[in-house]
């Protein structure tokens, strides 16, 4: 490698990390204590095969504080397993559990289940929709935290990133990567302004939106065939005239989305393709760039150069700075962040393979 072409990747290394020094200091925050929710809060859980999940997750729902008007509606999408037993056995009137119908053609289980959960909210034009994944677990204050960032700064969707748990290596080097690449790349106040649906990230383990944008935006109907709905919604949002943005939720919520690497292994795959731009050369253009810019450099250092040392430092600056903004391990795993890109690489390399040769699937379903 050249050292000009080095420089020059080391100097993108250290953008990315004064541009997420800079979004993590503009991040909008929920505050403390906040005020109670006023108007109806609708939550709905599209649960399958989540036997083991779903009453933790209900239990931190139902304890949510300053939300006096909440209801939780629980979409059973074909779950095989004792999931509908564990809800049953919950005795609260909040609860309502309804079996959804087979997706029609043309959806994707996700969105269908979630257009059921939200035909079921409250009728009010004032209401909220929070869309919750089971493996979420929220913190009293969760919901009130939520709605208090939408009314504060005239918001129509927040997504509140839950602070990442992670157990193994495999875990600890991949899950922080998803804020990371948002806090890095994503200028959130430019974001927040803008009407550009391509200036957005969201997360789809917890979502919060205006019932009044959701039904502007064409709800999931809008994105009923898209694997990576979450973004797509906050898009349509946009598009609509809506003002979408992440925000932190560090201290609204935790999630441990995968337990060990065959589990993430196949959730990345079925996904992650789709994050990428939706074509194997888009897949190959992203997988090029990340691996220059935050590993190239640290290979370089190895070797004694100086110019890849900082390059590699910078990396591991701008690592270390998501992770502390979004609840992640900041030490060591920081200093491991090129071997994150490398394994990311390995997802990327077995989603795109999986969507072209259509092996993908999810919960015994085919994608």
């Amino acid at each position: 490698m050249s050292g000009r072409l080095l420089r020059v990747l080391s100097g993108a290394a250290v953008a990315g990390a004064l541009h997420a020094a800079v979004n993590v200091a503009l991040l909008r925050r929920p505050p403390t204590g906040p005020p109670p929710v006023r108007r109806p809060v609708t939550v709905v859980l599209p649960v399958r095969d989540e036997e083991e999940q779903v009453g933790g997750c209900l239990a931190a729902v139902l304890a949510q504080q300053g939300v006096p008007d909440l209801r939780v509606v629980v979409v059973d999408d074909g779950s095989t397993d004792g999931t509908a037993d564990v809800v049953r056995a919950v005795a609260d009137p909040r609860v309502r559990l309804v079996a959804a119908a087979d997706p029609p053609p043309g959806w994707l289980g996700k969105p269908h289940a979630c257009a059921t959960g939200a035909d079921l909210a409250a009728d009010a034009d004032d209401g909220v929709l929070v869309f919750l994944d089971a493996d979420v677990r929220l913190f009293p204050d969760a919901v009130a935290g939520a709605v208090a960032v939408l009314d504060a700064h005239g918001l129509d969707l927040v997504s509140p990133w839950p602070r990442p748990v992670t157990a193994s290596v495999a875990e600890r080097l991949v899950q922080p990567l998803g804020p990371w690449l948002w806090v890095t790349t994503l200028p959130v106040r430019l974001a927040e302004r803008s009407r550009r649906p391509s200036l957005t990230a969201a997360n789809g383990q917890f979502l919060v939106v205006r019932r009044a944008a959701y039904a502007r935006a064409g709800g999931h109907g809008a994105v009923r065939g898209e694997v990576i709905e979450d973004v797509a919604l906050a898009r349509a949002v946009k598009r609509a005239g809506g003002r979408a943005v992440p925000v932190d939720g560090s201290r609204l919520a935790a999630c441990r989305m995968y337990d060990g690497w065959p589990a993430l292994r196949a959730g990345y795959a079925k996904s992650l393709w789709a994050s990428v731009g939706g074509s194997p050369g888009a897949g190959v253009a992203v997988a090029a760039g990340l691996t220059a810019v935050w590993v190239l450099p640290a290979l370089a250092a190895v070797r004694g150069s100086r110019a890849g040392l900082v390059g590699y430092a910078a990396g591991v600056a701008g690592r270390a700075v998501s992770a502390a903004a979004t609840g992640s391990r900041v030490w060591p795993d920081s200093l491991a962040h090129p071997l994150s890109m490398l394994l990311f690489d390995v997802l990327l390399a077995g989603s795109v393979s999986g969507r072209r040769r259509g092996t993908l699937s999810w919960r015994g379903r085919a994608l």
